[in-house]
């Protein structure tokens, strides 16, 4: 008996699908999802079939698919656009229908907002009187070149490729004019005793 009633199910269910197929009410609904300024494709669009709700996503070039019935109602909607329906229509004599919707862009106006650096107009008035004016650009450049602010940038910069070259071939030229001599030797030099003592006694290693 259970055999029987499985079987007499599985027939009409058969019967029935056939039936429905016969008469044609679902259709293979593709298209498009476009916006309405530039004619763009509009991707990732949420495509929904208010009957049944089934539907798909659009891709990333606007493009959908799916199976839907003859006169259902179709909505789309995607982020930064309106939403909007379309009704397949039901006097359709194929199984396709191609549809190229067009988004339209949903602009939302926001309030005014000012933003102000002091919570009244008494910190307002405190920070203005209290706000130092800044260097013009000739006492910027005089600091710059102050002896003191020269003296610590010829300390801690490093010397460039130029410097460096200059300094081999100096190098190179020593070597060049103390050939076949021996160089001199500083050591016993009272000269350069002299400005030794001299550097000392005015403070030039002291850190």
């Amino acid at each position: 008996m259970i055999r029987f009633l499985l079987i007499s199910t599985v027939i009409f269910s058969t019967l029935f699908n056939k039936s429905a197929f016969s008469q044609g009410s679902f259709i293979q609904f593709s298209g498009v999802a476009v916006s309405q300024d530039s004619l763009k494709p509009v991707p990732y669009c949420s495509i929904i079939d208010k009957a049944t709700k089934r539907g798909t996503t659009s891709d990333y070039f606007g493009y959908f698919s799916f199976v839907a019935n003859k006169g259902d109602t179709i909505e789309f909607s995607s982020i930064g656009y309106k939403k909007s329906s379309f009704i397949i229509p039901d006097t359709l004599s194929t199984d396709k229908y191609s549809l190229i919707q067009v988004m339209f862009q949903d602009t939302i106006l926001l309030k005014t907002a000012v933003v102000y650096p002091w919570p009244s107009k008494e910190q307002f008035a405190k920070a203005f009187v209290e706000t130092e004016i800044p260097n013009d650009d000739y006492k910027r450049a005089m600091k710059n070149l102050s002896r003191s602010q020269l003296n610590k940038r010829m300390k801690f910069t490093p010397m460039d490729g130029g410097l460096n070259f200059k300094w081999q071939q100096q190098q190179i030229q020593s070597k060049l004019y103390y050939a076949g001599q021996y160089p001199p030797n500083n050591l016993l030099n009272p000269i350069a005793w002299a400005k030794f003592i001299e550097a000392w006694k005015r403070g030039d290693f002291k850190n």
